[in-house]
């Protein structure tokens, strides 16, 4: 079992006058920060708050860019050309970095976001051309994948740094990908069940799908939510758990090509 793992949150998803999550007490718990980039969610003054807050905790900071959907908080799939997602991408992480800089600090790594994450998890030439993008603006981003997929064969292929995600509150297909919303038992609220789950996949080295189906992966980073009412409260007990067990939750490094 790893002898330490990183636990991320997306956040910064509140936009304007609308509040979402509980950034401030999961910049308590986390050690890295997924933060929107004012496309599914946020926007230039939640991103600044939630940047300047995540270094003063030491919280590594990410950009998390998705689709132009607000209404849909960016988990609709969306048709456009691999060209056109790829100026997306580079226009979010573009205004991360401008932000991280004017506040001050800078950006560590890169997550896709929601419906285009997923999309990226199963068509490696749209997660390369996401990535390319992303590394076209910021060379030194680590890319956090969805472990096992489309996506971290693409970023291994651009031969930059990786860390392998799993998540926490998601469960997930015998394919290794993340169980679509609609259906029973994707979203994981319980914030025990939450903790056992990801203990029980570190200790395997493997995703553990919805059937049983263990599907082994290198694992360096945990992801919670931050959208969901447990969150904070699976967040602590996470790592509370892994604690207790002896893995130290500390920031990645990114994989060496």
């Amino acid at each position: 079992m790893s002898q330490s793992v990183d636990l991320n949150a997306d956040m910064g998803e509140g936009y304007g006058p609308w509040r979402m999550g509980d950034d401030a007490g999961l910049l308590q718990v986390v050690t890295s920060a997924n933060i929107a980039c004012g496309q599914h969610a946020g926007d230039w003054d939640t991103m600044a708050t939630t940047m300047r807050a995540a270094a003063q905790q030491g919280v590594g900071i990410g950009a998390h860019p998705g689709f132009a959907d607000l209404q849909g908080f960016g988990r609709r799939r969306v048709a456009m050309p691999a060209e056109s997602v790829a100026h997306l991408v580079a226009y979010q992480v573009g205004a991360a970095q401008g932000v991280a800089r004017a506040c001050g600090t800078a950006l560590r790594h890169l997550k896709l976001h929601g419906a285009l994450a997923n999309m990226a998890a199963e068509d490696e030439a749209l997660a390369r051309a996401c990535f390319q993008a992303a590394l076209a603006v910021a060379p030194d981003l680590v890319v956090i994948v969805i472990a096992g997929t489309a996506q971290q064969r693409a970023a291994q292929a651009l031969g930059c740094r990786v860390a392998c995600e799993i998540f926490a509150d998601r469960a997930y297909t015998d394919d290794g990908l993340l169980m679509d919303r609609s259906q029973p038992g994707a979203v994981i609220h319980d914030p025990a069940v939450a903790a056992q789950r990801v203990l029980a996949m570190l200790r395997a080295g493997a995703i553990i799908a919805a059937s049983g189906k263990h599907l082994p992966c290198a694992i360096d980073t945990v992801c919670v939510h931050g959208d969901t009412a447990e969150a904070l409260y699976t967040a602590r007990s996470i790592r509370a758990l892994l604690e207790v067990q002896g893995i130290t939750l500390r920031r990645f490094e990114g994989r060496a090509p």
